[in-house]
């Protein structure tokens, strides 16, 4: 990914996260998704419950959004940015719910507000994915 669309990635989680709500940790996340062949980027920010399992994390938020408008979406990438000083990666909730819609070598980039930390791919955060179907990723 050249660099001037991984800093608008970069912008675009960032400003999910200010929608974040986030009262019980305090551990606000944002997220953006590229799709492949498309300028399209589709955020989303953590949105928490005091009832702690209808908590949803900032990367389902973004996949849910981006399913309920696409019929078969394809995601180049994703950017998640939180303000911690170490790279934050994807739970396993979200690790698992991204295995539904991306392919192996999904470009996964953990960021703080100041930049990129780290680039990985979605195999090296989730090398045995389940599926209770045959992909066609």
């Amino acid at each position: 990914m050249d660099s001037k669309l991984l800093e608008h990635l970069h912008e675009e989680a960032k400003l999910a996260r200010e929608f974040s709500h986030s009262p019980y940790s305090r551990f606000a996340v944002g997220a953006a998704l590229k799709l492949k062949d498309s300028d399209k980027i589709i955020r989303g920010c953590n949105i928490e419950n005091a009832s702690i399992g209808a908590t949803i994390c900032a990367e389902r938020v973004a996949l849910v959004k981006l399913r309920s408008e696409n019929k078969k979406p394809q995601i180049e990438a994703i950017m998640i940015v939180t303000a911690e000083a170490k790279a934050t990666p994807p739970c396993g909730i979200c690790l698992q719910s991204l295995a539904e819609f991306c392919g192996p070598d999904l470009e996964i980039y953990l960021a703080n507000l100041s930049g990129v930390m780290e680039k990985l791919q979605f195999k090296d955060l989730l090398p045995r994915t389940f599926r209770s179907f045959e992909s066609n990723l």
